[in-house]
């Protein structure tokens, strides 16, 4: 904490230990693990929006292509409601390639 006139100002990884914990305990860990899956899921969501607007189609488009509502795309392109089949969903009704690389397994073409 650094005090500048009557303020206190606390840095990003104080906060963190302030309602996590130490990096290292439990909660940051589960804490840390959460964030991962979120921008994991928010560069796949990405992804699937880069490759639909390349093909210049809306979302509606691709929702009519997967079987699903303009919703749906929309959830999967903001990194929500994502699962692997959904995932999948949408890489084949784009006609894009996916191989995902497992640790401890290698690279796996689906």
């Amino acid at each position: 904490m650094k005090k500048v006139g009557n303020m206190k100002l606390y840095s990003f990884e104080e906060l963190l230990e302030e309602d996590y914990g130490k990096i290292g305990t439990p909660e940051r860990d589960a804490f840390e693990h959460s964030v991962d899956e979120a921008v994991q899921a928010y560069r796949v969501g990405e992804a699937i929006k880069q490759a639909r607007e390349a093909q210049n189609l809306t979302q509606a488009e691709l929702g009519e292509k997967m079987g699903v509502q303009r919703s749906q795309v929309c959830r999967l392109e903001s990194g929500k409601s994502i699962t692997l089949a959904s995932m999948m969903r949408a890489f084949r009704a784009l006609g894009v390639q996916v191989a995902l690389e497992m640790k401890g397994i290698g690279k796996v073409a689906l």
